[in-house]
């Protein structure tokens, strides 16, 4: 695949030096113009369609981009006439590609020389700015909604960003949280079928909220009930003489309250705008309200609420050295694309993803766990809760697509959606995710809205950089994936009993292969790991990794089975492996006729080729006693400062006699805290047979092709 990425960017280089169909686009052009270099395009979609309509063309045509920022209003859309296209800027000048509008900061007003003063306090009134959007004919300000666990991805509302950074709906506390008080209504269930749609009601135990008087579209957020499942909603009630929130929502799981991360914070709220970044938008007034930095140099406002650039059925086009910015929704859709490429791209300041591969579901109407919904292109919406109830979902994401050397930050909802290949036929897409820093993902959405959702079949992770979540970093569905040379850290930072990298309740999602990654300062004070086969996950490969204070459970196998851990390093933590059976206890049902793993079992027919041929171990599934982990095997393995090496039965363990213990650090001492130290294994005493890990190899790497 990289091979036949190189080679075609070979042919681009040759071809341009030999004379190929070159055309250019500038700010400052013309569509009636031929686009040569002195006389461009005025637009990106007439060099397209001039490509398009080149006789007999079979080399690549390159779209060459004078610098500047394009506004985009309407998505640029490439389709299966589309091929052989490179865009990409001219001579390294900057391009930017936005789906908002640039307010020159000359039309902010100082909140004492408005007759708005009187609304805040006076500390404040020197400190805060105001744009009337009104007088700049902007209306479309979307509307908040509920975000978190078991609900849809969605375009974001209208968003404010100043000197690039994204603001903050005003918010308190700023950077904290509270605890939730007494439940006095949990509210609707739905994830037990109570679909009343009544909100909760709980204590809030703080004096804080006196002082808001605008309460009329104040939200919070937090984890109300399992400590991996955020959620926000809006309040209906605000009763500051009992000191209780009533929501409109019910939250999935119903509110309660006692464990450590039943905490919340509120939102939207015009008297907590007290630091850098937070903002009101008084939508009845059209009004924007924001604290101002010492110095304003640029101001932006997102209004696209479609993908900047879709992909659909195109072949062989490369997107290079382009920055995504300023827009609602995603920055790339891809579907049916086949060997395009997305190189040395910025993702920033999006309201949702940054790049999409593979179609998503129409949003539920209706707030569900799982279901099943209408597949839908340029969105992902209910993709989870579809995917959860139709296991062998085609996202048709093409093939041997990659997206090489992008850093993507500051984006709302997570990072990249990576999907390709069938399921039912295990035939493999391809996919790639090469070489990608990918942090701070999280802006609005949280639950479930991981820095990689790859499913389908045969995709690739590889020498990526993942870190600064609230949540996990890679959930995974289908099979047969790789996850390879990459660094993993700070991500589960709020969460309860989730993983960094996630998987499970589906034993026929097998073949995968997690090797040499460098798993390090992960969790908080609750139960977080590195990898986590949940429920019952199977057939997975661990060979070769790194976890170096890795949560409080590194590795969690939840009842599974042919699973190897074998030549991987665990260093500094109080436990190393935990096993369960929960399948013989408090997940016994999962096993039930007709059950959650019958039912996603019987979707690929796992007793038939080409799951019987390629995973022999699952046609004896249920002759084999599910309820029991079995076939786990531990060998060659290292543990260093490990307090207990493993938890579970021996029985469900094959523990070789290889598994070293040690209680020396492979590394110098004044290091073991660096986030970019990677641990040297050459200065360990390693068990005969122990593979030298490739250190060098993990993690970004220079001039990656």
């Amino acid at each position: 695949m990289k091979k036949t990425a190189f080679v075609f960017l070979l042919v681009v280089t040759f071809s341009v030096c030999k004379g190929a169909d070159i055309y250019f686009v500038s700010l400052e052009g013309n569509d009636n113009n031929p686009g040569t270099k002195e006389k461009p395009f005025g637009t990106i979609s007439k060099a397209r369609d001039a490509a398009r309509k080149l006789p007999g063309k079979t080399g690549p045509t390159i779209i060459y981009l004078r610098g500047g920022t394009y506004v985009f209003k309407n998505t640029l859309e490439f389709g299966s006439a589309d091929k052989n296209i490179v865009l990409m800027p001219f001579e390294k000048e900057p391009v930017i590609f936005s789906g908002g509008i640039s307010i020159n900061p000359t039309k902010v007003k100082r909140l004492d020389q408005t007759a708005y003063a009187s609304e805040f306090a006076e500390n404040l009134r020197k400190k805060i700015g105001v744009l009337n959007l009104r007088e700049l004919n902007i209306s479309d300000y979307g509307q908040l909604h509920s975000v978190g666990f078991s609900r849809p991805y969605q375009p974001s509302w209208m968003e404010l960003f100043i000197n690039d950074k994204p603001g903050q709906l005003a918010r308190w506390p700023n950077d904290s949280t509270v605890a939730m008080g007494r439940v006095i209504d949990k509210g609707s269930v739905p994830r037990d079928g109570d679909n009343g749609n009544r909100g909760g009601k709980f204590v809030y135990g703080t004096d804080r909220p006196s002082g808001w008087k605008k309460t009329k579209d104040v939200w919070i957020s937090g984890y109300f009930n399992y400590g991996y499942a955020e959620d926000a909603v809006q309040l209906a009630a605000l009763d500051t003489v009992g000191k209780t929130f009533t929501t409109v929502e019910p939250h999935i799981y119903g509110f309660n309250s006692g464990k450590n991360w039943n905490r919340w914070y509120a939102y939207n709220i015009p008297e907590e705008i007290d630091q850098n970044g937070e903002y009101y938008l008084d939508r009845e007034r059209g009004l924007l309200f924001f604290y101002l930095p010492s110095l304003i140099t640029k101001l932006d406002l997102s209004l696209l609420r479609d993908p900047l650039i879709a992909l659909e059925g195109s072949q062989n086009i490369t997107i290079k050295n382009i920055s995504f910015e300023v827009s609602r929704s995603m920055g790339i859709y891809m579907e049916r694309s086949e060997s395009c490429t997305l190189s040395d791209c910025i993702f920033r300041n999006l309201g949702s993803l940054a790049v999409t591969i593979g179609k998503g579901i129409m949003p539920f109407k209706t707030q569900k766990h799982e279901g099943s919904g209408e597949e839908s292109s340029r969105v992902l919406g209910s993709l989870d809760q579809h995917q959860y109830e139709n296991t062998t979902f085609n996202r048709q994401g093409g093939k041997n697509n990659r997206i090489v050397n992008c850093h993507i930050y500051n984006t709302g909802a997570g990072g990249i959606s990576l999907g390709g290949g069938d399921r039912l036929t295990l035939t493999p897409a391809g996919n790639s995710i090469e070489n990608c820093r990918i942090h701070d993902f999280n802006r609005i959405e949280k639950s479930y809205r991981p820095a990689i959702n790859i499913d389908g079949v045969g995709n690739r992770i590889a020498n990526c950089e993942i870190y600064n979540a609230p949540s996990m970093a890679i959930l995974l569905h289908g099979n047969d994936h790789i996850l390879e040379y990459s660094t993993i850290y700070d991500v589960c930072r709020e969460v309860d009993d989730q993983g960094a990298f996630y998987y499970g309740r589906d034993a026929s999602e097998r073949g995968h292969k997690v090797r040499f990654n460098y798993f390090h300062h992960l969790g908080n004070a609750n139960r977080t790991t590195a990898i986590y086969h949940d429920d019952g996950a199977c057939g997975m490969e661990v060979f070769g990794n790194i976890f170096f204070k890795a949560g409080t459970i590194p590795v969690l196998i939840g009842g599974g089975q042919d699973i190897s851990y074998k030549n991987n390093l665990f260093i500094d933590s109080p436990l190393g492996i935990h096993v369960d059976n929960r399948f013989q206890n408090w997940s016994k049902n999962s096993l039930d006729k007709d059950g959650v793993i019958e039912k996603r079992l019987k979707a690929v027919k796992f007793d038939q080729p080409p799951y019987a041929i390629k995973y022999p171990e699952l046609v004896n599934y249920w002759k084999d006693n599910p309820a029991i982990p079995k076939r786990l095997v531990f060998d060659n393995n290292i543990f260093v400062r490990i307090k207990t090496t493993r938890k579970g039965e021996d029985s469900w363990f094959i523990w070789s006699e290889k598994n070293m213990v040690s209680d020396i650090y492979p590394y110098n001492w004044k290091m073991m805290d660096s986030r970019h130290f990677i641990p040297d294994d050459t200065q360990l005493a390693v068990p005969e047979g122990w593979q030298v890990l490739p250190v060098e190899k993990i993690g970004i790497q220079k001039d990656y092709q």
